[in-house]
């Protein structure tokens, strides 16, 4: 009997398994792929920084050594002169001065912004008619431009026809009280103005930051007899610690180079008994025309800022410890 063979088909091999290239270097691609999408977050952040800080800050430094004038602007040179200027505005009985008033002018509105502010805020924790009303209509300082606000305060402060002196002529307790015209008067009527601005900001921070308090360690510390004030310095001020830091740190930023306010109200004077740091370095530069002390004194407020903030970072840091 014929043997019948039946014909088969090429067998299809198992395809052979793929190898990579560089053996382990795929998961290194991905990591490094993670991490140029990253950079590419990042860059547009760090590209803008560089133009608009990292920029100025190295070109300010550079022209406080620099003998900068008006004529630099169309010769283009502007020759290095060592440390003169930095000299001549250390050596500058104003520099001393303004920078006596600027500690005053920050303290002093610091203190003041933060004690009525967190005052307010613990009064609107209360639930009481137009609470909601009220808060809204307290930030209204705070919405206004500086600008504004300063010759608004200067029309209401003037010695003959403002507002205040009128209103306390009018209570028999003397209406000629010389608030922006007087050197021992200025300073301080500038500081009450910088607080009045600056109280609504400190109000929203603080206020938002005691809502996060726990209201059961309040009823329990009142189970247990402790005071309204013993309760509040105990347990809400600690708790609020980290809400101050940040309210205290970003008022003194920008409370140090306030510009504007005082140049409505006061320009400086009188006998330059409010100039500060930032006036000063306005008027070396814009109204002296002498821009290397201008970057001087531009620099030295950066400075000061500066070793504000290390300190900050390394108090958060100790804390976070």
């Amino acid at each position: 009997m014929p043997t019948t063979t039946t014909a088969t088909g090429p067998t299809t091999a198992p395809a052979a398994p793929r190898v990579v290239r560089g053996g382990g270097s795929d998961p290194l691609r991905k990591r490094r792929r993670r991490r140029i999408s990253q950079w590419g977050f990042i860059a547009p952040a760090v590209v803008f920084m560089l133009l608009f800080f990292g920029y100025p800050l190295v070109r300010n430094i550079v022209m406080s050594f620099q003998d900068f004038s008006p004529s630099t602007f169309f010769d283009g040179e502007a020759p290095f002169n060592g440390t003169d200027n930095w000299s001549k505005v250390f050596h500058d009985e104003l520099f001393g001065q303004a920078l006596w008033h600027t500690a005053l002018f920050t303290i002093g509105s610091l203190a003041g912004q933060f004690g009525i502010g967190l005052a307010l805020a613990v009064f609107f924790t209360k639930r009481f008619p137009l609470n909601g009303f009220l808060r809204s209509l307290i930030l209204l300082p705070w919405l206004v431009p500086m600008v504004v606000s300063g010759i608004v305060w200067r029309r209401i402060l003037d010695q003959d026809t403002g507002v205040l002196n009128s209103f306390a002529d009018t209570l028999g307790l003397g209406g000629s009280t010389p608030w922006l015209t007087s050197p021992g008067m200025a300073l301080f009527s500038v500081i009450l103005v910088n607080i009045w601005i600056g109280i609504p900001f400190n109000m929203v921070i603080l206020y938002g930051g005691l809502q996060e308090v726990p209201r059961e360690m309040h009823e329990a510390a009142s189970l247990d007899g402790a005071s309204a004030w013993r309760t509040f310095r105990s347990i809400t001020l600690p708790l609020l610690k980290p809400v101050i830091t940040v309210v205290l740190v970003l008022g003194f930023m920008s409370t140090v180079k306030i510009l504007d306010l005082i140049l409505a109200l006061t320009d400086g004077g009188p006998a330059d008994s409010t100039q500060t740091l930032g006036t000063l370095t306005y008027q070396n530069s814009f109204v002296e025309l002498d821009f290397g002390a201008g970057a001087v004194v531009g620099n030295v407020l950066i400075l000061i800022s500066a070793v504000f903030a290390v300190f900050y970072l390394r108090a958060n840091r100790s804390e976070g410890k």
